[in-house]
């Protein structure tokens, strides 16, 4: 039968009816499954059945699930509707024999003169056309299934530090195994109206060989000691120019962040405005920021990958690092250069600490300083520094025969939502943290035998944090724990980077690093748990790395020797 047979006024009346019952019905509730708009198409608005929607809507939305698991035209009309189609429409074999215009002429033709009603239809007829694409079967989607692929492994292939005890990640962690202190009077300016007049910090640096003069002179310390170690890790992890020309930049990233930023440059811009804004440095707003220290490292290697940064305090690194692990795991990257940067060793970054009257005042014996868990303890000391990693999916650094230090397991996020500065009482966040970090990781309590702690030296952390390990890995007697920081200080968003290459290490070398000033523990701290004053021997199975800060941000990461 002919097309035009077919769009008797009946079927044209039992399709529109259909859609405005479906429409009216179904999209206020829902996304519509036959169409991308939520508006009524125009015929459906002004065809509906109010007599009838009220008396057949049970029957409506038991009809409406079968026509969607059908195939048919048919199906729909018939259960939205509660009757059949017309003759005409069986004798036509459904909308099969219509055509590529049998829609359109159900509807009404397309061509010749319309008037205003026949336009109205061929509104409604798109929709007819969508309608009829959602019935079909579903089947040959859910055959075209992707198939099941293995997680993609992220491994450390790279690692450096610019810090109090060394720029070389060797080095840094030889003082770490001896026990030395870099914790100094500091120097870079007189603070002798302050309190505190001691720190972590670094006495001599230079850029020469990885940043460019003209930015030496003009970029912030943390952007400068950013650029410097996240280079090196590059050159330790085996980059050289011939790889570089060989890998895809466009999937690799930097994602190194700061929990402070450029504050000296902005600090300076601050003065120079006191005498003019014509003496402020140029670069003051981009070099004050947190990003930039990880555009100007992309722009400088070509890489268009994963480009940002994270600032949470003093667990930024920790965000960074599990956040360059998903983009490798997710596809976005194979390679990513992540961790933190931070140096606010200037008066307003010692000022603002000492008024939150968080930092230690022992300056008379200032490599005495930094002693977690100790009874005598009274305030973290301020560091400064960065630490970077080079991470990489697992099949790319063995195509290229990178030297792999260790994998990454992952890890977990979560926020206290307590204080903005101090540690929720029972410690709940931070336990809620490392259990998540396990279970993302699929690790078992028993297997972690080694934990970097957070523990900055202060009163309430400290324990805290202490509880929550207990809480946690009590029960595994062959847990060890320490605390670089008793040695560095505190180097806020660097923090975590540094503390995750000292893990690394610690897989590496088969040695953990003591935990100095530990003279006196605190009541009810188990001696039994947290390395001595002396470095020890131990096969690490997963290496656990905490990271808490301002604002009750937590952090825990996993990494573990690559087998």
């Amino acid at each position: 039968m002919a097309a035009s047979s077919v769009a008797s006024p009946l079927c044209t009346w039992l399709v529109a009816a259909c859609m405005s019952v479906t429409c009216d019905g179904d999209c206020s509730t829902r996304p519509s499954m036959l169409s991308s708009s939520k508006r009524r198409p125009k015929c459906a608005a002004r065809r509906r059945l109010p007599s009838k929607r009220s008396s057949f809507s049970a029957d409506f939305q038991k009809g409406l699930n079968s026509a969607f698991s059908g195939s048919s035209i048919q199906g729909l009309m018939s259960s939205c509707l509660a009757f059949e189609p017309c003759d005409e429409y069986y004798s036509s074999k459904g909308l099969s024999s219509l055509g590529s215009n049998g829609l359109s002429s159900l509807f009404g033709s397309k061509t010749g003169t319309t008037n205003r009603r026949q336009r109205r239809f061929h509104g409604a007829a798109h929709s007819g056309e969508t309608m009829a694409v959602a019935v079909q079967p579903t089947e040959e989607r859910t055959k075209q299934k992707k198939p099941t692929t293995r997680q993609r492994r992220v491994v450390v292939t790279g690692m450096s530090v610019v810090s109090p005890l060394g720029h070389d990640s060797d080095v840094f962690y030889n003082n770490l195994l001896e026990g030395v202190s870099g914790i100094s009077e500091i120097e870079a300016f007189d603070c002798t109206q302050f309190p505190t007049r001691i720190g972590g910090e670094i006495k001599s640096f230079s850029t020469d060989g990885w940043v460019a003069p003209k930015f030496s002179r003009r970029m912030d310390k943390f952007m400068l000691y950013m650029l410097t170690a996240g280079k090196k890790a590059l050159a330790d992890g085996g980059i050289t120019e011939d790889v570089m020309k060989q890998i895809d930049k466009a999937k690799c990233g930097v994602l190194i962040g700061s929990a402070m930023g450029g504050m000296k440059v902005f600090n300076d811009a601050i003065e120079a405005l006191r005498v003019s804004y014509k003496k402020m440095n140029p670069f003051c707003v981009p070099f004050a920021t947190t990003n930039m220290g990880s555009a100007m490292l992309a722009m400088d290697l070509g890489w268009m990958g994963p480009n940002y940064s994270i600032s949470t305090a003093c667990a930024t690194s920790n965000f960074c690092i599990l956040n360059s692990a998903n983009h490798i795991i997710r596809g976005e990257a194979d390679i990513m250069l992540c961790g933190g940067s931070d140096s606010v060793m200037i008066p307003i970054g010692l000022g603002g600490f000492v008024a939150c009257r968080a930092l230690s005042q022992r300056n008379s014996d200032p490599t005495k300083a930094s002693r977690p868990w100790d009874i005598n303890r009274d305030g973290f000391v301020m560091g400064e520094g960065a630490g970077v990693l080079l991470l990489e999916e697992l099949e790319h650094a063995k195509k290229r025969g990178a030297t792999i230090y260790a994998e990454f397991l992952g890890g977990s996020f979560t926020c206290d939502a307590y204080h903005m500065t101090e540690p929720h009482p029972d410690g709940a966040g931070v336990i809620l943290c490392i259990e998540k970090a396990l279970a993302q990781s699929g690790v078992s309590r028993e297997d972690v035998n080694y934990i970097n702690a957070h523990a900055t030296s202060t009163l309430a952390g400290d324990l805290k944090e202490y509880n929550a390990l207990i809480h946690c890995f009590g029960q595994n007697p062959e847990l060890r724990v320490n605390s670089t920081k008793s040695m560095i200080g505190h180097l806020l968003g660097a923090a975590g980077a540094v503390e995750a290459v000292a893990a690394v290490q610690a897989i590496r070398t088969g040695w953990i690093h003591p935990n100095i000033n530990l003279e006196n523990p605190d009541e009810g701290v188990d001696t039994k748990l947290l390395v001595g004053p002396k470095k020890e021997r131990l096969d690490v199975k997963v290496a656990l790395s905490n990271s808490f800060g301002f604002g009750g941000h937590n952090s825990s990461v996993l990494f573990a020797p690559y087998k």
